[in-house]
């Protein structure tokens, strides 16, 4: 595992963010230094914890509740759950400028950029390290440097672009072009992946899980291309070139899919063949501690849990975890995309939908009258089941209210979910906590290999390759998905009717793992597929063709006091 560092041990990061810098603390970490200066960096040892911290901040995204609210609840996948209550997720009055959600990834993508650019600015001046170890580390940096750029522009659109170590507060700022904020992700990514010390894929001799590499560079490439295609910034050749860097990535990187998609996420395989790059979270509870869902603690073991622990016969658990009921699948999700479930595996490899008993002293009775249909031992008084017996059901298709009252569990089907308790996605559950307040110490998979293939899917659709092609790949996928059927062939399709499909099957794939938004928002179907085709009723009463960027927060903006006003994005007020 990487070492990871909580906090970065140079001060000057946050200077970037203006409305956050009115003041530069020294925090210590592992041992004291009296004095922290930007030179630092330039010394073999600062010049590696930069690297450290810059990987540290990963954990501030992937894990974390701010970017899963941000990309997953207020989509046609998921809406609010009993205790969500984000605004954000309903788009209403109270979605504003000054949300705390917005503001936190804003700050936090700028002081790691900030920490990223203190590695790269100084990287020529440090001395003692091997040349290859140095241009290594560059390359690593700069792969991290584009994923904070790539997920600031996918949010705000037109943000500052700063390319140099900043080490003193400024109060002025304005907002670069989205195409020049692209070509300098894109030129940051093509930097690493000409370096010829970068690990070739995470399987590389000496490549620990979660470091970057030529592989996941390549994909993330892959991946700008294709959003950077379906802007305003777009260029002729992007789908072009975004369908043949992810098939670089598909024919060269060494990495393949697993057959069994219920092995993905399976506690304990975060660094399969299929895992391109994934963020390491520390067991360590001074910086993952428990009942903490801010910071860098990984609380995506949290956010789909229901209000089981409410039914009759059962009780909070470490195997079914704490119930944060951040957000429910909307009717679309289960009923729809989900649909067919005979060849297609993926439903039941994503949702949990039975939970077994687990407590002896809240058992239902049998109550007078017996209903019709019920077991032919019913009687009053007598109970229900026991522990060890299936306690909740959610059979994914209706039943009658007669087979629900005569049924010995509680038995739920679609017409009966609710905010408290329906399906819930299980990709990010984690069993081996000592107590199930804790948050989970497992990596969060970022970057995997049938994205890859999905990628390379939608930019041939869209003209960067042949339908074949399109059809290739997403059937590869597709395949894969009717493991074990003896003849996985039953899952190919023989044409593409739509961009509709491929959201459709990135759904299917990829539920639940913080892309959504902006899969929705790349391919110009946020406001269609929530509102126009209502697939998320709650966001859909209040969705604006405006919601497509996120709010500039009010304090980046506020804090802008020389120089010409920081815009906001239109429609924010």
């Amino acid at each position: 595992m990487i070492k990871i560092m909580k906090k970065i041990v140079i001060c000057f990061t946050a200077c970037l963010y203006l409305a956050l810098a009115a003041g530069c603390k020294k925090t210590l970490v592992e041992e004291p230094h009296s004095d922290l200066t930007p030179e630092f960096f330039s010394t073999a040892q600062g010049f590696q914890k930069g690297l450290e911290a810059a990987y540290a901040g990963t954990r501030s995204f992937w894990g974390n509740q701010n970017l899963f609210t941000m990309t997953v609840i207020g989509t046609d996948e998921f809406y609010t759950g009993k205790d969500g209550n984000n605004n954000i997720n309903k788009y209403n009055s109270n979605y504003d400028t000054a949300n705390g959600t917005v503001e936190a990834i804003w700050k936090d993508c700028y002081m790691n950029i900030n920490t990223c650019n203190g590695v790269i600015d100084n990287s020529a001046a440090v001395t003692g390290l091997d040349d290859n170890l140095k241009s290594r580390i560059v390359a690593e940096t700069k792969f991290l440097r584009a994923n904070y750029y790539f997920i600031l522009v996918q949010f705000w659109g037109d943000v500052t672009l700063n390319k140099t170590f900043q080490s003193t507060p400024i109060t002025s700022a304005t907002r670069t072009p989205m195409a020049e904020v692209y070509d300098f992700i894109v030129k940051d990514l093509q930097d690493a992946i000409a370096t010829p010390s970068f690990y070739a894929n995470p399987k590389s001799s000496g490549a620990l899980p979660g470091v970057a590499t030529k592989a996941a560079a390549q994909h993330l490439l892959a991946k700008v291309y294709l959003t950077r295609a379906g802007s305003s910034a777009k260029k002729a050749n992007d789908y072009i070139d975004a369908y043949n860097m992810a098939k670089t990535v598909i024919t060269t990187s060494g990495l393949s899919l697993l057959q069994d998609f219920g092995d993905v996420f399976a506690e304990g395989n975060e660094n399969s063949n299929e895992v391109i790059w994934n963020v390491q979270h520390t067991s360590n509870l001074a910086y993952n501690g428990p009942n903490n869902s801010g910071g860098a603690d990984n609380v995506l073991n949290h956010m789909w849990v229901p209000q089981y622990e409410l039914r009759p016969g059962m009780q909070r658990s470490v195997t079914y975890g704490r119930p944060y009921i951040r957000c429910v699948p909307t009717a679309w999700l289960t009923n729809v995309a989900f649909q067919e479930r005979v060849n297609d595996t993926r439903y039941n490899k994503t949702f949990l939908t039975t939970w077994i008993s687990n407590n002896a002293s809240s058992l239902p009775k049998w109550e007078a009258p017996i209903p019709p249909g019920a077991p032919a031992n019913a009687a009053v008084g007598q109970v229900k089941f026991t522990v060890g017996d299936t306690a909740i059901f959610m059979p994914g298709f209706d039943v009658s209210d007669a087979k629900i009252a005569a049924t010995r569990y509680l038995l739920i089907p679609p017409r009966k979910y609710d905010i408290t308790l329906s399906p819930y996605m299980k990709k990010y559950n984690d069993t081996k906590r000592a107590d199930l307040n804790y948050p989970s110490i497992r990596p969060v998979i970022v970057y995997r290999l049938a994205e890859t293939y999905l990628i390379a899917a939608e930019a041939a659709f869209m003209g960067g390759a042949t339908m074949t092609d399109a059809l290739d790949n997403i059937n590869f996928v597709r395949r894969r998905a009717a493991y074990p059927n003896a003849n996985p062939a039953v899952m190919n399709v023989t044409t593409i009717p739509s961009l509709d499909f491929i959201l459709d099957e990135r759904t299917r794939e990829l539920c639940g793992e913080n892309v959504r938004w902006w899969d929705l928002v790349r391919t110009n179907k946020l406001i269609d597929r929530v509102k126009t085709k209502n697939y998320n009723p709650e966001a859909a009463a209040n969705i604006k063709p405006f919601h497509v960027l996120r709010p500039i927060p009010q304090k980046q903006i506020d804090g802008v006091t020389t120089g010409p006003k920081y815009p906001q994005n239109e429609g924010w007020f």
